[in-house]
């Protein structure tokens, strides 16, 4: 695995891979997923924040400081904070400059499954396609209630089958982008050529087991599909895990940063349901936890790193318990604990067939 420093410096196999991501209030899980992509390849960051009020933006300028990452405010006028920080990002040094380009999430990490378990080994075993579109793979919150500042891929284990996802065997992906791709633009899951680039002009394109993404997908012909391929027979080389809900106290606060007041407002279960499916056990990204724990204390062996992290850590618990002191919080989590791990659309078919219990 490598182990370069996101500098600028070419990494494992000679590449320059850029990672891109927005940020809100994710500062306890910041060091994680930097160490994490680190050791997968990862040589650059680039940081997009907005009104972080939990130390992101702190701990994300004294880690820029350093040369580790890019920080940058999001330049979003409005609430399309993604797209517009995905359209500054392509004008940025540590992007235009890119053997590769990752656009992913702070809860996402790519599982890779072949050679070194890096990005380089997983380009390699899929030809060195112009992209690579890897498949999403729900990890469920599993009765994990406490938040605590251990790796979350430690400590969440279990996922819906990974070829299906409430039912549909289309699972959204996420992308890696070669230099020479014939950009139009990035989208959050996968990137945009022109319609009107000839056929024979079109990008080579291949999924996480290195065959070609279906022609639909490549030519986003069916707006309800451009983000998502059957996930069956795709994920030989690399799996994206997801964790979207980590601990019931975290999905308390990632509520509240969505909604900034809950009081008097109904409360809908069905993200967490979707994604709370433990039916698989899954713990090959663990192959990773060695490494990154003794990543994880190289970067907190800086005196001022540290400290930056605990402060994101105490004020994730401080407001966890601030909203623990709203009737409706304390109503949601006790619902949440409670609610049935089969998703809504799987759980009404279970019944119309009149197969429950």
């Amino acid at each position: 695995m490598s182990d370069s420093v996101g500098t600028g410096e070419t990494g494992a196999g000679g590449l320059r891979i850029t990672a891109v991501t927005c940020v809100k209030n994710e500062g306890p899980f910041l060091l994680e997923w930097i160490a994490f992509n680190r050791l997968i390849g990862v040589t650059d960051f680039l940081f997009y924040s907005n009104d972080c009020d939990d130390g992101t933006d702190a701990l994300l300028d004294a880690l820029a400081a350093r040369g580790m990452v890019v920080h940058l405010p999001n330049p979003a006028e409005g609430r399309n904070y993604q797209m517009e920080a995905l359209k500054d990002a392509r004008h940025q040094p540590v992007v235009a400059n890119a053997d590769w380009v990752w656009i992913a999430d702070v809860d996402e990490f790519l599982n890779i499954h072949v050679g070194d378990h890096t990005i380089p080994a997983l380009i390699a075993a899929c030809g060195d396609p112009r992209a690579i579109s890897l498949n999403f793979q729900f990890f469920a919150n599993d009765g994990v209630g406490d938040y605590v500042d251990a790796p979350v891929i430690a400590q969440f284990q279990r996922s819906h089958n990974p070829d299906i996802w409430c039912g549909d065997v289309a699972i959204e992906v996420k992308s890696l982008v070669r230099r020479d791709f014939p950009l139009h633009y990035y989208g959050a899951h996968r990137p945009f050529f022109k319609k009107t680039l000839a056929a024979d002009k079109r990008p080579t394109w291949t999924d996480g087991s290195g065959r070609e993404v279906p022609h639909k997908f490549l030519v986003a012909a069916n707006t309800r599909r451009i983000r998502r391929f059957p996930a069956q027979g795709a994920r030989a080389h690399a799996t994206l895990n997801h964790y979207a809900l980590r601990s019931l106290d975290s999905y308390l606060v990632k509520n509240d940063r969505g909604d900034v007041n809950r009081e008097n407002r109904a409360f809908d279960d069905t993200y967490w349901r979707e994604r709370n499916d433990p039916a698989f056990e899954d713990t090959s990204i663990q192959r990773y936890l060695p490494a990154l724990t003794q990543a994880l204390e190289a970067l907190k062996s800086d005196p001022e790193i540290r400290a930056l992290h605990d402060d994101c850590v105490a004020r994730h618990r401080a407001r966890r318990d601030a909203l623990l002191e709203q009737d409706s919080y304390r109503a949601m989590r006790e619902a949440l604990a409670r609610a049935s791990t089969l998703p809504p659309a799987e759980e009404a078919l279970i019944a119309e067939l009149g197969l429950a219990p």
